[in-house]
C-alpha cells in the first residue's frame, strides 16, 4: 500500500473577503464618495457573496469601492433627427443570436464580490481585447504599492460581464471569458491568494473546462484539500491534467492496483516527466522510498511534485518557490520560523491578513537572535504594551517594532492593525529619559498617513514641518496648497492639479469605454513611477483620479512619499 501521505488536509479558509473589505478601511470613505457606497448589510448580502465569504478571513482587507465615475467614457451620441440614414432598408440582415440558459454561468464573468460591494461597472472589460487585458494582468508588479494591490484584487474579484472575442462569435466569446478567467485565477494564484482563487475556480465550476479543472486541481493541492481534488478526479478521470495527477489520485485514495496500472503504462508510453516519474515510483513503493536518499529538488515543481515529495518525506522549502507554495507552510506543520515567513511573504502580497501575521508573531517566545526573531521580539513587545494600555511601554517598543517592520515591508498591514490606537493612547506624553519624543511623533505621523484613517488622524497630529504639512494637505486632497519638499512631492503635485493631461492611450481607452483596460495601464504607470520613474507618477495619478479613485490616488500617493521600497 502506498505511504500515507504527510499533507494535512484543512478545508480552504474560505475568507470573509466582502466583510473584510467593508468594515477594514473606514478611513477610506472620507477621500472618495460618501454617497457612493450604500453597502447592504451582512443580513441582506446578495446570493452572489457565495457562502465562503460569510465564514471569518484570512484574506487582507481590500479597498473601499471607487466611486461612480465622473468622466464620459463614450462619445456622445448624436440626436435622432441628425441621423443621416435612409428611409429604407435596402437589404434583410439577419443578426446572430447568442442563447443561453438564465441560471448558466458565464465562466468570464464569475467573481466572488458583487457590484454593490465594488462599485465597478458591470461593463468594466468590455471592448477590450481579451488578451490585452491578460498580458496587462500578467505583467502587473505592484510590490511596492499596496494601495494598488488592493485595487487590483478588487478588479479581480469583481462580478463582472467578460471582454468579448473580435467578431462577437459565440464560440469566441466562451473562449475569451474562459482565458480571462484563467489569466484573473492565475494572477490570484501569483499573488498568494489561494483560497480566493480556488473559490473563483469552484464558482466556474472545474468540471466545465479542462484548464479550469487543472488550476483548481493545482490550487486544491497547495490549499491542503486533495482529497476533494482526487474524488473529483476519481469521477471524471477525462478531466485529468495529467497522467501523474491521475496515479497520484488512484493511490490516494486507495485504488493501488489501478494506480500502479496507470503509472506503468504512462512512463512505457513517455508520459510522464523525469521528475514526475522518479517521485511517484517512490510514492507508490514506500519501502523503496525508504531506502532512497534525499533527492535533489526540481527546479521548479509543480504543485503535484511539491505534494508528492511532501507525501514522501522529504517536503521542499518553500521560501525559493512561487508566493503561493508559502500557504503550505500555515499549517502548523513546518515549524514556527518557516510559519512566520510564509506569512510575512502573504501579509507583504496582501493575501493574508496582518491579524494573522500578529497571530503567528505571538503564538509563542523566541529562542534565539537575528531574523526573523529579533523582529518577533520587537513586535511582541510592542503589542504587550498595547494591550496592557501601558504607554510608557508602547513609546519604548515603538521605534524597534517599525524599525523591523520598515525593514520586511510590513509597515502599511500594521499601520492598518495598529495607527489608531496608538494615537489613541497619546504617546506624546509618555515620561522616560529614553523616550525620544520627535522620534515617536514622526513615526506616528507616518503610521497615521499609512493607515485607513489617514484623513481623519491627519487633522488630530501635529504638523511642525514642512514634510508633514504636505503629507496632511495631501491626506486631504489638496497637496497643491502646501511646500513641495522633494521630487516625488512636486510629480504628486502635479498629478493632483487639474491642467494634468492624461496620457494618450488612457484617454483613447476611457473615451471608447475601455475603463479595465485603462486602471490596468494606470496601475502599471504608477507602479514605474514608484520603482523611480518620477515623470510617470503625475500622468498616473491624474488618470486614476479622473476615473473616480480618489482614495486609492491619496493612498498610492502617500505610501509614495513614504516608503522607500523603490525610491
Amino acid at each position: 500500500m502506498p505511504r500515507a501521505g504527510a499533507f494535512l488536509p484543512t478545508a480552504p479558509l474560505r475568507a470573509a473577503l466582502a466583510v473584510v473589505l467593508l468594515a477594514a478601511q473606514p478611513g477610506g470613505v472620507q477621500a472618495q464618495s460618501q454617497a457612493q457606497y450604500q453597502v447592504q448589510s451582512q443580513a441582506n448580502r446578495p446570493i452572489s457573496a457565495i457562502d465562503w465569504l460569510d465564514q471569518g478571513s484570512d484574506f487582507a482587507a481590500l479597498p473601499r469601492p471607487a466611486p461612480e465615475l465622473n468622466i464620459p467614457l463614450q462619445p456622445p451620441r448624436p440626436p435622432l433627427g441628425d441621423l443621416a440614414e435612409p428611409p429604407v432598408a435596402e437589404r434583410i440582415i439577419k443578426p446572430e443570436v447568442t442563447t443561453h440558459a438564465l441560471n448558466a454561468q458565464q465562466a468570464g464573468a464569475v467573481g466572488l464580490l458583487p457590484r454593490r460591494v465594488t462599485g465597478l461597472p458591470a461593463d468594466l472589460w468590455q471592448g477590450s481585447l481579451p488578451a490585452t487585458l491578460t498580458r496587462r494582468i500578467d505583467a502587473l508588479d505592484l510590490t511596492d504599492t499596496p494601495a494598488l494591490q488592493s485595487l487590483l484584487y478588487s478588479l479581480l474579484l469583481a462580478e463582472t460581464l467578460p471582454p468579448e472575442a473580435p467578431g462577437s462569435n459565440q464560440t469566441a466569446n466562451r473562449t475569451a471569458g474562459h482565458d480571462f478567467l484563467l489569466a484573473r485565477i492565475d494572477k490570484l494564484t501569483a499573488m498568494g491568494a489561494v483560497d480566493p482563487a480556488l473559490a473563483l475556480a469552484e464558482r466556474a465550476d472545474p468540471t466545465s473546462h479542462p484548464a479550469i479543472f487543472a488550476r483548481w486541481f493545482d490550487l486544491s493541492l497547495l490549499a491542503g484539500d486533495d482529497h476533494r481534488a482526487c474524488s473529483a478526479l476519481r469521477d471524471r478521470p477525462a478531466l485529468s491534467p495529467s497522467d501523474a495527477a491521475l496515479t497520484f489520485c488512484r493511490a490516494m485514495l486507495g485504488q493501488y492496483d489501478l494506480a500502479v496500472l496507470t503509472f506503468g503504462n504512462a512512463a512505457a508510453l513517455g508520459m510522464l516527466t523525469q521528475s514526475e516519474e522518479t517521485l511517484l515510483r517512490l510514492y507508490l513503493d514506500p519501502e523503496l522510498a525508504e531506502e532512497t536518499p534525499p533527492l535533489p529538488p526540481p527546479a521548479r515543481p509543480s504543485p503535484l511534485a511539491f505534494r508528492l515529495a511532501e507525501a514522501i518525506g522529504t517536503p521542499l522549502p518553500t521560501g525559493g518557490l512561487p508566493r503561493a507554495y508559502a500557504m503550505t507552510d500555515l499549517r502548523g506543520t513546518s515549524g514556527w520560523r518557516a510559519e512566520i515567513e510564509a506569512a510575512e511573504r502573504l501579509t507583504q502580497s496582501g493575501a493574508l491578513t496582518e491579524n494573522r501575521l500578529l497571530g503567528i508573531y505571538t503564538a509563542r517566545e523566541p529562542a534565539a537572535s537575528g531574523e526573523p526573531w529579533d523582529r518577533v521580539e520587537a513586535i511582541q513587545q510592542l503589542d504587550a504594551a498595547i494591550s496592557a494600555s501601558n504607554r510608557d511601554r508602547a513609546a519604548r517598543a515603538l521605534p524597534a517594532a517599525w524599525s523591523a517592520l520598515q525593514a520586511a515591508a510590513l509597515d502599511v498591514p500594521f499601520a492598518r492593525l495598529w495607527a489608531v490606537t496608538l494615537v489613541d493612547m497619546d504617546l506624546g506624553a509618555a515620561r522616560g529619559d529614553d523616550i525620544d519624543a520627535d522620534q515617536i511623533a514622526n513615526i506616528l505621523f507616518d503610521m497615521a498617513m499609512l493607515s485607513p484613517e489617514y484623513e481623519t488622524l491627519a487633522a488630530r497630529l501635529p504638523r511642525p514641518d514642512a514634510r508633514r504639512k504636505f503629507l496632511a494637505a495631501l491626506a486631504v486632497g489638496e497637496p497643491g496648497t502646501a511646500t513641495a519638499p522633494d521630487v516625488t512631492a512636486q510629480a504628486i503635485q502635479r498629478g493632483f492639479a487639474p491642467e494634468t493631461e492624461l496620457p494618450t492611450l488612457i484617454r483613447l481607452d476611457l473615451q471608447q469605454g475601455k475603463l479595465g483596460e485603462a486602471m490596468l495601464q494606470s496601475m502599471a504607470l504608477l507602479a514605474q513611477g514608484a520603482e523611480g520613474a518620477t515623470k510617470d507618477i503625475a500622468p498616473a495619478l491624474a488618470a486614476l483620479r479622473r476615473m473616480g479613485l480618489e482614495d486609492t490616488s491619496r493612498r498610492a500617493a502617500l505610501q509614495l512619499m513614504l516608503l522607500e521600497r523603490g525610491l
